[in-house]
């Protein structure tokens, strides 16, 4: 089986590493895959570069035509309209599935799947495939129907740059062989729920990861490395751009830690954020905090997972939540509000904690109980280790995407 995985880049970011680790995952069970990207930052052979002019103009182009909505208040939202050469490089390499994962940033227009002769399979790594050009929704609908006076552009007209990506994606993509994979149950729902995706088959499988990187090392072995307090309980915090992303949930996060602090906690944790620098401006954050900076390598991440006691996602929209599956798979549970594809990671009471949402009481109080109990938290470690081997492991999502590869093959030769 030979697949071609379209993605803007391979490592730098959740989506990124998401599209490597499947790649990774289907070569090591014999398949024959390859990445085409825009931008390439590990030093893989099987991960090609797109090194045409036009590739390399369509990042600073692509944003052109967003300039018309300077009220413009989300930092991502993608026209994809600039022209490029994948279908060409598409029939060079000849695959048998072309499997697209996130290529925004200008590198594949809307128009172009349509051009690909292959059989197409889509993981959804966030909204922007069934929207009108935002990644997330946030609390807006109107992808279920065909966008237009979009929130996120303030337009105040049907007719809008949301109205056109929508438009567009539905004429160019109606007939294409075309099958969607969701990484979570709700974002299965929101996919279903959608104009664009509502009469398309859509799978649910879960991203995957290297349990041998991602695995428990030893808590104090872990804290001295990273020069952390030994006599402490640590709470982790951290995602890309992590403290200034509103989707993340670090605005909630600041009032649960408060009240925490408040009811007793106050010399027992401290706090580690890890995916940006400390601020110039402090935060009230109630307890000592460590800031560590960006991290990409597997290694530093399973230690800073392995030196904390709890992680807390507090993400207000998330289409998996690579964090918390990597912090789970290294024994430490996790909180996080009981909604979006968080919930099909954390386990309530089992390995982690789900707090209404968004109630910043009630996250608060799940931070506590998976801490109070001593012997719980050994119960919860242990329940977190055995799910990610069950279900997030890299051998297990290849397979599932071996198996519908071959699905969608028979369907074909049928």
């Amino acid at each position: 089986m030979d697949i071609l995985h379209l993605s803007t880049s391979d490592i730098d970011n959740g989506g990124a590493r998401a599209a490597y680790r499947l790649h990774d995952g289907l070569r090591s069970i014999g398949c024959t895959s390859k990445m085409l990207v825009h931008s390439k930052f590990s030093s893989d052979s099987t991960v090609i570069v797109e090194r045409s002019p036009l590739t390399k103009l369509s990042p600073p182009i692509s944003g052109i035509p967003l300039r018309l909505y300077p009220k413009l208040n989300s930092p991502m939202f993608s026209p994809q309209w600039f022209p490029d050469v994948l279908a060409k490089r598409v029939r060079q390499f000849n695959p048998d599935i072309v499997h697209v994962h996130w290529v925004c940033n200008g590198y594949l227009q809307i128009e172009t799947l349509a051009k690909f002769s292959q059989p197409l399979v889509m993981t959804l790594h966030d909204m922007w495939p069934f929207t009108g050009g935002c990644h997330y929704t946030q609390e807006c609908q109107k992808y279920q129907d065909s966008c237009g006076d979009c929130p996120q552009l303030q337009s105040g007209r049907s007719s809008d740059i949301s109205r056109w990506v929508w438009q567009r994606k539905a004429k160019s993509w109606q007939n294409a062989n075309l099958t969607i994979v969701a990484t979570t149950s709700w974002m299965a729902d929101c996919a279903r729920s959608s104009s664009l995706f509502k009469n398309r088959r859509i799978e649910v499988i879960p991203l995957g990861l290297d349990t041998e990187k991602y695995k428990p090392i030893n808590r104090q072995i872990a804290r001295q490395l990273l020069n952390l307090p030994q006599d402490k309980q640590i709470v982790l915090f951290g995602a890309i751009t992590s403290t200034s992303e509103p989707r993340k949930g670090f605005q909630l996060l600041i009032p649960a830690l408060q009240r925490l602090a408040a009811s007793g906690w106050a010399d027992r944790i401290e706090l580690v954020v890890f995916g940006s620098s400390k601020p110039e401006k402090a935060i009230e954050l109630a307890f000592n905090t460590h800031y560590l900076g960006r991290f990409n390598d597997d290694l530093s991440l399973a230690l800073i997972y392995s030196a904390a006691d709890v992680m807390v996602v507090p993400s207000v929209q998330e289409a998996f939540g690579q964090t918390a599956s990597e912090a789970i798979s290294c024994g430490t549970p996790v909180v996080a509000f009981h909604g979006t594809g968080l919930k099909d990671i954390v386990d309530h009471q089992q390995n982690g904690y789900l707090a209404t949402p968004f109630a910043v009481d009630d996250l608060a109080k799940g931070i506590a109980w998976v801490l109070e109990d001593g012997e719980r938290l050994q119960k919860l470690q242990f329940q977190a280790r055995q799910k990610s081997l069950r279900e997030f492991a890299s051998d297990v999502q290849a397979s599932r995407y071996l198996s519908l590869y071959k699905e969608i093959q028979a369907e074909i030769t049928a």
